[in-house]
């Protein structure tokens, strides 16, 4: 009898573990939020938060303190201060026009990345409750502000971060250390659908608006289909936007304010497709120099890629050791005599190249031309 009690014992704790291990292999799933409901309310308390909430300091290094309005203070709030602009920012995203607030505490003086560029910048992360999740203790780090990266940020840095511009380097100091000035710095308000939305991260409750303070000091930028034109040179409207429409997921139906960077219309942004104009030869075949256009000719430096810069480039004097002159820039399709005078321009009677095609102001460079090279017969 007691060795029955025994087993059955055995037998019931035998159970309860498979239960346990049961619940915990497969744990019920839980949908998203709708978007749209959830940007109401992040809305609302982001809103709350900039009218609760002031700036009690701002260091002459764009170091910022934010604290909450005591009950009968008297400050100002950030919603209503005129010191640092408080912008706003439409975002579409996940089918969603997100109004985005952001606090500009210096523009900066030198260039502004694209949200595909590489940028090199310290930051502070919070939660409205003031709770700091993450920081980078006021030293750069650098991030890939491309959304398909294998690294990347999420989506409100991208938006952001184009609004403002990088520092102005000085000279390395004895360790080699660069130290940046007039950079750019500002605190972004992101609601959830910008940031980790239902995912949440460690310190980061699921469905949290986020508050980041930053500064731009500098940037890489990016040539994400190897094609030898940067992605901010693929930005055809010069926005500092570059969107894939074929994230259906982010961007179901984009306004049209959101323009498609896509030279050919085959739904592929210039940036990560190898054929701009759709002519069947690849942008990289395009804009490569022919042999007799590299280095010295004739007296005269003609610069040593081998394929053309977007626009020609003079020698930088900070490198003594290099001349990074390239005289000429992308050629449009040649403007010059044709091989043979009399006879129709072809792929066997092509026209020449004048200098004017390789540097004239708003040309249609040739690997966004579909009509060059010539089409065989």
């Amino acid at each position: 009898m007691n060795k029955f009690k025994y087993y059955f014992i055995l037998l019931l704790a035998g159970i309860a573990i498979v239960s346990c291990s049961k619940d915990h292999d497969d744990p019920e799933t839980v949908p998203l939020r709708d978007y749209k409901e959830q940007y109401k309310a992040d809305n609302d308390s982001i809103v709350k938060y900039l009218n609760t909430h002031y700036i009690k300091e701002v260091t002459a290094n764009f170091d910022i303190t934010i604290e909450k309005i005591p009950a009968g203070g008297t400050q100002t709030s950030i919603m209503n201060q005129t010191v640092y602009p408080l912008l706003s920012r439409d975002v579409y995203n996940h089918d969603v026009t997100y109004k985005v607030y952001y606090l500009s505490l210096n523009k900066g003086s030198g260039e502004s990345p694209t949200n595909t560029d590489k940028v090199y910048a310290s930051y502070a992360g919070s939660l409205l409750n003031g709770t700091v999740f993450d920081s980078s203790y006021g030293v750069g780090r650098s991030f890939e502000l491309y959304l398909y990266a294998a690294q990347s940020v999420i989506d409100g840095w991208g938006e952001i971060f184009p609004q403002f511009k990088t520092g102005t380097p000085s000279a390395p100091g004895p360790d080699g250390a660069i130290t940046y000035t007039d950079f750019g710095a500002g605190v972004m308000f992101l609601p959830s659908g910008l940031g980790y939305y239902g995912s949440g991260q460690d310190a980061i409750p699921a469905y949290s608006p986020l508050v980041f303070s930053f500064k731009l000091f500098s940037l890489q930028r990016l040539d994400h289909d190897f094609d030898g034109v940067f992605d901010y040179q693929e930005d055809l409207n010069g926005d500092g936007y570059i969107y894939d429409f074929r994230d259906t997921a982010r961007y179901p139906t984009p306004p049209a304010t959101m323009v498609a960077d896509d030279t050919d219309k085959d739904g592929v942004p210039d940036c990560v497709d190898t054929d701009d104009d759709g002519d069947g030869y690849s942008t990289y075949y395009e804009i490569t120099k022919p042999a007799n256009h590299i280095g010295w000719i004739d007296g005269v430096f003609n610069g040593a890629s081998t394929y053309y810069p977007w626009d020609p480039v003079v020698d930088n004097p900070s490198t003594p050791n290099t001349d990074e002159t390239e005289p000429r820039g992308i050629p449009r399709r040649p403007t010059g005599p044709l091989k043979t005078e009399g006879q129709p321009e072809s792929i066997d009677n092509p026209k020449s190249f004048l200098p004017a095609d390789y540097t004239a102001a708003g040309r249609i460079r040739i690997h966004l031309d579909k009509s060059y090279p010539y089409q065989k017969k």
